[in-house]
């Protein structure tokens, strides 16, 4: 009987661990940052953790970090944030960026910086991303928009190395008097 008992308690053990393995790879992802497009505030070798059923409740937001698959390969996972929702103008000129209109004050932004004034219109189930370092990051201004489909998720917190645990900032508050665009 104590035998048999041991093997039921091993077996559930097991199937327990296995469960929880599978809803956390399923629920949250780690991300390693790979280069200075996101600094000051991530850095190369930084580990964050990726809530990837943020979006199945709510719909991403100006200001959210998220993981997305490189829409020119797709192998390939960038990390940047959201500046244009669908529907959006994004303007932007040599030092400043505009949405719908109305200019951002970034303090998340390494340096002001912008190759060239442009004007993009977001497409529907896309997003317009840039990096926080602007001189260096390749995103939206160069390579287009993401599609819906292709994000991970939202960057939650640092985790590694351990003297860098913290929630990741969307500064809400720099986004919310935007017009929303019809």
């Amino acid at each position: 009987m104590k035998r048999s008992q041991l093997i039921r308690e091993l077996v559930e053990i097991i199937a327990l661990a296995l469960v929880i393995f599978l809803v956390v790879r399923f629920v949250v992802q780690s991300y390693r940052v790979d280069g200075p497009s996101m600094q000051p505030g991530l850095v190369t070798n930084e580990f964050v953790m990726v809530n990837k059923l943020s979006y199945v409740f709510q719909k991403p937001e100006r200001g959210d970090v998220i993981v997305f698959h490189y829409p020119k390969d797709v192998k390939q996972d960038f990390i940047k944030r959201i500046i244009g929702l669908p529907g959006d103008t994004i303007t932007t000129d040599r030092e400043h960026v505009m949405v719908n209109g109305k200019l951002l004050k970034e303090p998340y932004i390494s340096l002001a910086y912008n190759s060239e004034g442009k004007s993009w219109q977001v497409p529907a189930d896309q997003y317009f991303v840039m990096g926080d370092n602007r001189p260096v990051s390749s995103d939206s201004r160069f390579w287009g928009y993401v599609p819906k489909d292709y994000i991970v998720g939202k960057a939650a917190i640092t985790f590694w190395p351990l003297n860098t645990i913290r929630a990741i900032d969307t500064y809400s508050d720099v986004y919310k008097d935007i017009p929303k665009q019809k």
